[in-house]
Formats: C-alpha cells, sequence, structure tokens
C-alpha cells in the first residue's frame, strides 16, 4: 500500500493527531522540532536556521510535503511495524501488526508532578525521565506545574558552573478545542528556549575593514548582529509544552543540558579556558532583579552617577566582581534612562487598543484580563514579580486588606488594591484590579485566577484574614478562595461622614456629636430598633443642620442599609488597619491620581502606566530603603509613617483616661509635654481627636494610641458583632427545642461560636479587630456552660 492510499485510509488516523486538521503544519515542518513529541519519535528543538550540525535542525531546503511524507512513513513504521511499501493487510477494522503495547497517555501523564520547594529551581533539583529517541541521543523529560516554569527558567539562568540567560527562540500556541483528538504530549502552548550563548559560533570570526554590517547572519533570528560577539556555539536547550489534556501541567522536554558547543566541549562559564578572565565566564545579560532595581531608582529620580556609584561599593563590599550583574556600566544605565524617557503610555490612539497592546508586552505581569465588550465588563488584573514575592511573605499567616477607588473624578473606571502589611504596618500594594463596573460585582471573575497564581508559588500559602471595605464585595466568595475569616473596614464611611461634617458643619462640639449619632446608626441593631428609624431620630435631633442633612440624603441614605447589614454579618476590624489604609489612600491620591489629568481620566492605559511604573517604583525603593539601609538621608522623602506605627512609640503613661467615664480621653504630645490632646468617644471605629491632622479628616496617632490601650486595660465598647453572638446565645436559652436532635443542632451551633469567639479574641490580641467587653466574654461563658459537651 502506499502512502498517498493509506493517509487517506480512516483506520489510519485512530490513535493519532491528523496532520491534515493542523493549520500550522506547514509552519511546523518549516521550523523542525515544531513536531509533536512522541516515544519513538524524539523532539529535538531545533530549527532550520540554525545549522550547528546534524544534531541541531534540519536540511535547509527541504521541501514541506516532503517532511509531511516522511512524518507519515515514520508513523506507519510505528503503528504497523513493518516497512513502508510491503502490503499491508486489514482484519476488523484493524491494522495487522498493530500493537498496543504502549499507553502513551498513562506513560507520561503517570508522571510524578515535581514542585520543589524553592522560589527559584533548576534542572539539578529535579529528577528527569529519559525516553527513546531524540536528537541528542535520548532526551529528558519532567513534569512540573505551569506556574512554575519561570521559576525553574530562572534556577536554570543561575547555573554556578556555566551562568546563562535562556531566550525564548520559538514560541506557539492553539487554542482549546482545535485539536479533536490530541496527542499525549499535544500542547496549548510550546516554547523553545536556547541558551543565550548559542546556537551560532562566532569565536573564530574576524572582523573585516569594509564588512557589510547589514549582512543578515547566515543562521538565526534577523536581530543578532549586535549579538555575535556574544555566540559561542552553546548547544544547551529544552523545551516547554503546556498540556492540551492538562493544562495546568507543563512538559519540560530537555533536549541538551550541558552548555556545550558542537564538539562536545564546554564553551563558556568557568569550565571554558577560553573563557576565563573575559564576560563569557558570566551570564550574558544583567539579571531580571537588577534591571528591576535600576529602573526603580531611575523612576523615583535618583540620578544616573547616584546609581552607577552605590553599585560600585556595593561590588566592592561582596569582595569584587562575581557575576554579570557585578559589571553594570554607566551605558547600561543609559539605556535605561533612555528607555524610560521615550516611553509612552499611549500605545495605540484607541484606549482598549492601547490597553491590549500593553497586556500583550507585560503578560506575565496580568493574572486576569478581559476586554471590554457589549455584554462583558472590562477586567484587568496586575501583578508584578515583586507584587507576588510581597503578598506571598507578607499575606501569609498575615492579613490583606481591600481598597476600592471609585467615583473619583480622575477615574473613569473603578480601581481596586489589594494590601499586605510589613513588620511597620505599611500597607504595601500587591495587586491592583481595574474593572469598568464595581469590583464586588466581577469578583468571582478574577479572584480564582490571583489565587491560582499564588499558590501556584506557595502551596501552604493562607492568610489569617481579608479586609474589606466595600459592601459589594461577597464575602462567600472570599472565603471559598482564601479559607479564612472575612473582616468589615469602615474607613471608607468613617473618612466619608467625618469629610462631610468638616464640610457642612463649622462647630467641633456639633461635628463630634453628629459623628458619635452617625455610628449609632450602623450599630442601631444595639438596642433593637431598625434603620429607618435610627436615620429618622438622627434627622430630628440634628434638623438644623440642613446641609449635611441633605449631602447625607444624597450619597448616603440609598446604600445605608447595605452598610448596616455588613455591620451585622461581618466582624469590624480594628482602627488600626483602618489607619494604615487611609495611609494608603493618601499616597495613592497624592502620587498617581493628582498626576492624572483633568482631561485624561478617560484614558485607562494614563493609569495603568503610572500605576506600574511611578507608583510601584515607589514602594519598591521605600522596602528596598528598609531592607537594607542605603539611602536613608532619603528616607523621610520616601517614608510615610502611618499612624499605627507612631501610635506604638508613645508610651502608655502619657495617655490620660478615667475608666467611669469614657466620654473622652487625653495623650499627652511626644514633641511638647506640656499640650495634651483630647479624644472623644475613645475605643470607638467613630473616635475623634482635636489634634491637627484628625481636625482634616485623618486617623491620627492619638486615636490609635487610645484604642490599643483601651483593648490591654479591656474597657474599650463591644463591637456589634459581639452583641449578635450574644444575642444569638440568650435567644437558644430562652427557645430551647424539645426534639433532642435539634436540641443536638443547637448544641453544636453554640459549640461553633464559642469557637469562633475565640478566633476574633486572636485577632483582637494583634489588633485587627475591636476587642469584646468583659461582661459580654462573661456572660457568654455562662450561658455555654449551661450546654453540655459534645466530643
Amino acid at each position: 500500500m502506499r502512502i498517498e492510499d493509506l493517509e487517506n485510509h480512516p483506520m489510519f488516523w485512530n490513535d493519532m493527531e491528523d496532520p491534515r486538521n493542523h493549520n500550522d503544519i506547514r509552519k511546523q515542518s518549516e521550523h523542525g522540532g515544531g513536531q509533536e513529541y512522541g516515544w519513538q519519535q524524539g523532539h529535538g528543538g531545533g530549527h532550520n536556521d540554525h545549522k550547528v550540525g546534524s544534531n541541531v535542525g534540519n536540511e535547509v531546503g527541504r521541501k514541506v510535503d516532503s517532511n509531511v511524507r516522511i512524518d507519515m512513513a515514520k508513523k506507519v513504521r510505528k503503528h504497523v511495524g513493518r516497512e513502508v511499501g510491503t502490503k499491508i493487510e486489514w482484519k476488523e477494522g484493524r491494522m495487522k501488526g498493530h500493537e498496543a503495547k504502549m499507553a502513551r497517555m498513562e506513560d507520561i501523564l503517570s508522571l510524578p508532578v515535581q514542585d520543589p520547594p524553592y522560589a527559584e529551581f533548576s534542572a539539578a533539583h529535579i529528577n528527569w525521565v529519559k525516553v527513546e529517541g531524540g536528537r541528542q541521543g535520548g532526551d529528558d523529560i519532567a513534569l512540573i506545574p505551569f506556574s512554575r516554569v519561570d521559576d525553574f527558567v530562572k534556577g536554570e539562568s543561575s547555573n554556578a558552573e556555566c551562568p546563562a540567560s535562556f531566550r525564548v527562540e520559538s514560541r506557539r500556541k492553539r487554542p482549546e478545542g482545535s485539536v479533536k483528538k490530541p496527542r499525549v504530549d499535544g500542547y496549548l502552548e510550546y516554547t523553545l528556549y536556547w541558551c543565550s550563548y548559542g546556537p551560532e559560533d562566532y569565536r573564530d570570526i574576524e572582523p573585516h575593514i569594509g564588512e557589510n554590517s547589514s549582512i543578515k547572519p547566515a543562521s538565526g533570528k534577523g536581530s543578532r548582529p549586535g549579538r555575535r560577539h556574544m555566540m559561542r556555539g552553546c548547544l544547551c536547550h529544552f523545551t516547554v509544552k503546556r498540556l492540551y489534556t492538562r493544562p495546568q501541567l507543563a512538559l519540560i522536554i530537555y533536549n541538551q543540558r550541558n552548555h556545550v558547543d558542537k564538539t562536545g566541549g564546554p564553551c563558556h562559564g568557568i569550565l571554558d579556558q577560553e573563557a576565563v578572565g573575559t564576560r563569557a565566564m558570566y551570564a550574558p545579560r544583567i539579571s531580571d532583579e537588577l534591571r528591576q532595581k535600576v529602573m526603580s531608582m531611575l523612576h523615583v529620580g535618583i540620578s544616573l552617577d547616584t546609581i552607577v556609584q552605590h553599585h560600585m561599593e556595593e561590588v566592592q563590599r561582596h569582595g569584587g566582581p562575581h557575576s554579570r550583574d557585578d559589571f553594570l556600566t554607566r551605558n547600561d544605565v543609559r539605556n535605561m534612562e533612555r528607555l524610560i524617557r521615550n516611553s509612552s503610555h499611549e500605545l495605540h490612539s484607541d484606549d482598549m487598543g492601547s490597553v491590549k497592546i500593553w497586556v500583550q508586552r507585560h503578560n506575565k505581569h496580568v493574572f486576569r484580563f478581559q476586554e471590554n465588550s457589549g455584554s462583558e465588563n472590562l477586567i484587568l488584573g496586575i501583578q508584578t514579580d515583586w507584587q507576588l514575592q510581597q503578598m506571598i511573605r507578607y499575606g501569609h499567616s498575615g492579613s490583606i486588606a481591600f481598597h476600592s477607588a471609585y467615583g473619583s473624578k480622575k477615574l473613569k473606571h473603578s480601581l481596586c488594591s489589594l494590601l499586605a502589611f510589613d513588620p511597620s504596618q505599611n500597607a504595601i500594594p500587591v495587586a491592583w484590579i481595574i474593572s469598568s463596573s464595581s469590583p464586588g460585582q466581577n469578583i468571582h471573575k478574577w479572584m480564582p485566577s490571583l489565587v491560582e497564581r499564588i499558590r501556584g508559588k506557595d502551596t501552604r500559602w493562607r492568610p489569617n484574614a481579608i479586609i474589606v471595605d466595600d459592601p459589594f464585595l461577597e464575602a462567600s466568595v472570599i472565603r471559598e478562595a482564601f479559607h479564612c475569616r472575612v473582616l468589615l473596614c469602615l474607613w471608607h464611611v468613617r473618612r466619608g461622614w467625618l469629610k462631610g461634617l468638616l464640610k457642612y458643619c463649622n462647630n467641633f462640639d456639633v461635628q463630634r456629636e453628629m459623628f458619635k449619632h452617625l455610628g449609632n446608626i450602623l450599630y442601631c441593631t444595639r438596642n433593637g430598633s431598625s434603620t429607618a428609624e435610627a436615620v429618622e431620630d438622627f434627622m430630628q435631633i440634628f434638623i438644623d443642620q440642613s446641609a449635611f442633612i441633605q449631602y447625607f440624603k444624597c450619597k448616603w441614605l440609598p446604600k445605608i442599609e447595605l452598610w448596616v447589614n455588613c455591620v451585622r454579618t461581618l466582624p469590624v476590624a480594628g482602627q488600626e488597619l483602618c489607619a494604615s489604609i487611609e495611609s494608603y489612600h493618601l499616597r495613592l491620591k497624592s502620587r498617581v491620581l493628582s498626576l492624572l489629568p483633568e482631561n485624561s481620566y478617560q484614558r485607562v492605559d494614563l493609569l495603568i502606566h503610572t500605576l506600574t511604573t511611578q507608583f510601584h517604583s515607589f514602594y519598591w525603593f521605600e522596602q528596598y530603603i528598609v531592607e537594607t539601609g542605603y539611602f536613608e538621608n532619603l528616607r523621610d522623602r520616601f517614608s510615610l509613617i502611618n499612624p499605627w506605627y507612631q501610635a506604638m512609640h508613645i508610651p502608655d503613661i502619657d495617655v490620660l483616661i478615667d475608666e467611669e467615664n469614657l466620654q473622652f480621653a487625653k495623650v499627652v504630645s511626644q514633641a511638647d509635654s506640656s499640650v495634651a490632646y483630647t479624644i472623644f468617644n475613645p475605643g470607638s471605629e467613630f473616635a475623634v481627636c482635636d489634634c491637627s491632622w484628625s481636625v482634616v479628616g485623618n486617623i491620627c496617632k492619638h486615636v490609635i494610641k487610645v484604642a490599643i490601650f483601651c483593648r490591654s486595660r479591656q474597657i474599650a465598647r463591644p463591637l456589634l458583632s459581639a452583641q449578635v453572638y450574644r444575642q444569638t446565645l440568650v435567644n437558644l436559652l430562652q427557645n430551647l427545642p424539645d426534639d433532642p436532635l435539634v436540641l443536638e443542632h443547637a448544641i453544636s451551633h453554640v459549640t461553633r461560636l464559642q469557637q469562633d469567639i475565640k478566633k476574633l479574641e486572636d485577632l483582637s490580641n494583634r489588633g485587627l479587630l475591636q476587642p469584646l467587653s468583659s461582661g459580654t466574654s462573661t456572660m457568654m461563658a455562662d450561658n455555654i456552660q449551661r450546654f453540655p459537651r459534645i466530643n
């Protein structure tokens, strides 16, 4: 039977992918090494462009049809077991001689998925399986989570003996559903990584005077002439396939693990005698970490000379150059400075077109993107590598807070920031979500992608609490994603009401009284009254404050019921967290929103550009100062100490409070001991101080210090959440069920409430939650003791 007859037979494609269904078969044949990887036919990963011996690429000039025929012939040999051209007999719908002795799907997918517990890992941390075939005499394969491919590439680039930089030599993608019968190693994404010191070899080529520099090299990409001095014939390369049937897994096919040339000898690094004393001993380029460092310093305004001088001092401090990063030159910094100067946020005249171009260029920093269409809202989730590191570092066993910015005159779309808190309680943005609708409406679309990204780096990562500041955010979605408690932060309400009072009411005494009564509206369920009754009472008491009443009716009355329900169902975070989130809010306004021109609020690309360059660099540089101690002279310029951190340095002896009268407290000024500031309604979320920082609507360090003091002395007023627990227990005691099964269920419910209260107390001890009053805790304990223990 001829190949022409065999390829049209329907049974020939039973267990194989039909190449006739591939739109890119011609492209694969032209780019040798793009064929699917089989157990009998190895994947070399080479390109026709690379003529580095017979081990790298296919012969240039071979026709596409000829390649397809040869590939079919190999499949015939594998599936039939006979030479092409002999007679093939068919029996009962199967080829005679076809042996199903290898279940390829089970063989590859039965390999263990390896996820080394390191931030970056290399081939040395992986157990490899060698398969038959391959242009290098047998390739090594392994399965890793697809989310950790970048960590593997970075780890391989940090080889001590042969430092390198792996570049993407080829990349192809397929949409889901494009292949009807995918092979065992069928890919959704195919990426070929090659050492930057190869595959061409220009070590023996001497430049001649008058040589035409516009001639492209004989092989390789046309953009390589500027890197010809680096090419040393290195054959080290590997392929990464995102499996079609298991998109969460990546199949690594290491075609050549050693950094050698076609002679088999080392061609760069410390093992290459010719490279000793030259830059070929090190990686060909500076690392991404150093590039991030220099770019951030340039964005915050550090001069070129200062950056170079600082780098030279660092190199001398650790004993001279040890890596490519230590050879940073003025030209390197000048090139990055020129790149910043010539960059623009407007990548396209159309705003959405510009956003899509940015997403394509920074794809690894985007965890969710949904275009704005007729039925779909715009969703763009941004998280850089540095932000991911900070979220894993400070968010594990810590707190993650939402900061929702919407309604601003400078923002066309809503901006939601996720914040982590460092040891000084400074809020660090660890992700941004830009949406054309309220962040709460689309949280179920972007949050799973973010959690998957984090857990892909650290499967053990889990926060203690998530703090939300928007009543539209679905707490159930957050609990399901993060598996932790959800707290409510009232900084939006507190700041909005206080700003309104400062604007529409001039009497400070009236302001603090109105502020206190506004807080009672949120806590109206304490005395059993409804929200409408509490609002009506407030308006009747302050009927003479018509300006603020009108403001309250227009802006807050439509959503006051929603806030009351959130306060009733969620524990309320303490003042300390509110102060840190508010500090971030002030920075966002001063360093992002204030930089957006009034007439450019319609463009999203400008917001993205400002967040990911200047604002991101500001936080990076602040953390760099804290961690290294360098640039201490610039600390005051870049560091904004939050009230929580300032309050921790006020001694308890400077707090004056009468436990019999909790209407006000006093805190002695740390700058002038003869001055004392008065805090009204101490220990409450709606406490207010008469210092200069508080009277403009901010949470001051004196309010925070009194809140901490009240918690330590257990004299703070109980929150509504404690009242809800208490009321639940009282209802159970007053209405004991007769049915034993229902009674047992009620006892189980009480036991769970007791466990929840214990968790709340733990949060309160860390300053994340307002404390429970001693009277409330005692009453709960007495009530719980009336029920028997359930083992």
